[in-house]
């Protein structure tokens, strides 16, 4: 699908971490998969995932080498998002600043809309 830079923003900072993780791993062509499912104490929970491949219907998107991929379901909750990765108090992990999101829970990692 074609690559729309302006509907999701993968950071440097989120693309470093990948570039880590993927040369930890060996694998070049791994690419991080953003997801959504049902459930988590706000209605929809956010997931990461890496995968070697894009599937059909999914959009991409690019910083520098890294490739972070989105499903037809999870763009549409996920449009105008930013995917960062932040490193804290409460431990490091991939974040998604979801402009769309109603509420969010205390952890950030779910929300409703």
């Amino acid at each position: 699908m074609t690559d729309m830079n302006a509907a999701l923003i993968l950071t440097d900072k989120a693309a470093a971490k990948v570039r880590k993780l993927r040369d930890g791993e060996e694998n070049q062509d791994l690419k991080l998969r953003v997801y959504i499912t049902g459930g988590g104490c706000a209605g929809f929970s956010y997931g990461f995932t890496f995968d070697e491949e894009e599937k059909e219907g999914d959009s991409h998107f690019s910083n520098g080498d890294v490739t972070m991929l989105v499903d037809p379901m999870s763009f549409q909750y996920l449009v105008g998002s930013e995917v960062d990765y932040v490193e804290g108090l409460n431990g490091s992990q991939f974040v998604v600043r979801n402009p769309n999101a109603s509420s969010t829970c205390g952890c950030g990692s779910s929300f409703s809309i």
